[in-house]
């Protein structure tokens, strides 16, 4: 164990240790490349404790390394310990290992670190130790990352550490928002600017994942290889997942209930419930609820989004499931609106309001609509939406309402699938 800590910690010998790590060789070849914004989020005054929490491949162990090469600059690097969780056996391990580092900064007069324990999350009992370190004061003058790919883990787990969180903050690292794209890509998108519109298709294939952005061909088996492995880590079976994903696409866009995929796959409601479930903590999907008025319909049909394109698409593509462009767009809308307002709902009455987010009436549409909406519901073409989703992350929408009063819809429809 002692020679896996010091390979994984280069840098405490080597001066030019980036040209041996993969993971930055790997950065430094991408053709499309930027230093995640996440990383500014991270609290490095002692005492923290932060928690970095996101799906796998969605380079968080690369980040840490970009961390820790601008860290080295600035601080002794045996002052900075990076340790990957996946090499440990058990909660045990983990603690000879973090003993070790002690006794390491011991030896080297080293008061103050900074501890990265990637996928620590994978570890049974791993909080038990840390909350027993940080409870005897053995990490006061530490930073301490703690980073895990599944929230049912680290979500669960950060209530472990009530005002022993310090300084520390909890971090959601996701794939590139469509901005985002935009912005590694070099583009100040303007309205009607065509390069906004090409690169809109290409987000559409891409997603925000680093090496899908990066045309990786292998991408899409290792992500979906890395979300049953995660699941299976879960206690769940990796095949009935497979089967609820491949529901979810057959059946989209439309609304769907756990009792109607229950029935064509001959499980309990509880255990498509249960599924869903898991994949919204593994980031993979979100869930709108129908809404009416201040009323949220959890027992009604459900909107089940696919987080990423490019995650629909690899799951798509090796379930042998039907993805519609339709689909694909309104799915788009709805995380953008998920991540501006942590919330998202829909409507569904005569008409459909495909969206519900802070002001936002949207009904999201692969062509021009045919019929009319009420008044304050925006319809949203294909071409239209790269640019709405540029406004809403300038703002638009943020005002919220309360009980539907004031509702930018304008009428007893729009009223009724108004915010509460």
């Amino acid at each position: 164990m002692e020679e896996l800590i010091y390979a994984q910690n280069p840098w405490w010998e080597w001066s030019n240790w980036e040209a041996r790590d993969r993971d930055l060789r790997n950065y430094s070849r991408a053709s499309v490349r930027w230093v995640p914004p996440w990383l500014r989020e991270i609290s490095l005054k002692p005492f923290s404790l932060n928690i970095v929490v996101g799906p796998r491949q969605v380079g968080k162990t690369t980040g840490a390394k970009l961390l820790v090469s601008e860290l080295v600059k600035t601080r002794d690097p045996r002052s900075i310990f990076y340790f990957s969780c996946d090499l440990a056996a058990d909660a045990r391990e983990l603690r000879w290992v973090l003993d070790f580092y002690r006794r390491f900064k011991q030896a080297n007069g080293i008061e103050s670190s900074v501890i990265i324990l990637d996928e620590v999350t994978g570890l049974e009992d791993w909080w038990r130790v840390v909350k027993g370190y940080v409870d005897l004061n053995l990490f006061e003058r530490d930073v301490l990352v703690l980073m895990g790919s599944a929230s049912f883990r680290l979500k669960r787990f950060a209530e472990a550490f009530p005002g022993r969180r310090g300084e520390g903050r909890t971090v959601e690292v996701l794939p590139l928002s469509f901005p985002e794209y935009l912005s590694v890509h070099g583009v100040e998108a303007k309205r009607g600017e065509g390069r906004a519109l090409a690169l809109f298709e290409r987000y559409l294939e891409t997603g925000g994942y680093p090496r899908s952005v990066n045309g990786d061909e292998e991408f899409a088996e290792d992500l979906v290889a890395s979300v049953e492995k995660d699941a299976v880590k879960a206690g769940r079976d990796p095949k009935l997942l497979r089967m609820v994903a491949r529901e979810l696409i057959s059946r989209a866009p439309g609304a769907t209930s756990f009792n109607a995929i229950a029935g064509d796959l001959g499980v309990s409601h509880n255990t498509v419930h249960d599924y869903v479930r898991l994949m919204e903590d593994m980031f993979l999907v979100g869930v709108a609820y129908m809404r009416e008025g201040g009323r949220v319909l959890y027992r009604r049909e459900k909107k089940i989004f696919f987080r990423d394109p490019f995650a629909a698409r690899a799951f798509a593509t090796l379930l042998g499931a039907e993805l519609s462009e339709a689909a694909l767009l309104e799915w788009v809308v709805q995380e953008h609106a998920y991540r501006r307002f942590g919330e998202v709902y829909f409507w569904r009455d005569g008409y459909e309001v495909d969206v519900i987010a802070g002001r936002c009436r949207i009904e999201v549409k692969k062509g021009k609509a045919h019929r009319r909406y009420p008044k304050g519901v925006l319809v949203l073409s294909k071409e239209e939406i790269p640019f709405f989703l540029l406004e809403l992350q300038a703002g638009a929408c943020d005002a919220e309402e309360r009980g539907g009063k004031g509702s930018s819809a304008g009428s007893n429809e729009g009223a009724r699938g108004g915010a509460g």
